[in-house]
């Protein structure tokens, strides 16, 4: 399978698992607290793989980034939280990070 979808799934993983974090108020919740072991774990074996075929430097700059930014859309969608417009620029300028950053690999 392509590393770069290997890296997007460990990363939808990852936004689940912080995600289920806010949610499990705590771990006082039992099934968000399962959620975000489940989607940590996955997340992090998913990385693990993806580090044998892309770079440390290019992954983990596409995982923060990437991750940065969707759990920052998950946020404003599900939790309402504020979308000001410095927000807005910051995730802007985050995805046109990850694009160069993917450019720059050759792939």
């Amino acid at each position: 399978m392509n590393p770069f979808i290997l890296l997007m799934i460990a990363i939808v993983s990852e936004v689940f698992g912080s995600t289920m974090l806010k949610v499990s108020h705590g771990f006082k919740r039992l099934f968000p607290s399962l959620g975000v072991v489940l989607g940590m774990g996955m997340a992090f074996y998913l990385l693990s793989i993806t580090l044998t075929k892309i770079p440390l430097s290019t992954a983990y700059a596409i995982w923060s980034g990437v991750g940065t930014a969707l759990t920052a859309v998950v946020g404003m969608v599900l939790f309402k939280e504020r979308a000001h417009i410095q927000k807005i620029i910051g995730l802007i300028l985050i995805i046109s990070g990850v694009v160069a950053l993917r450019i720059s690999n050759g792939t």
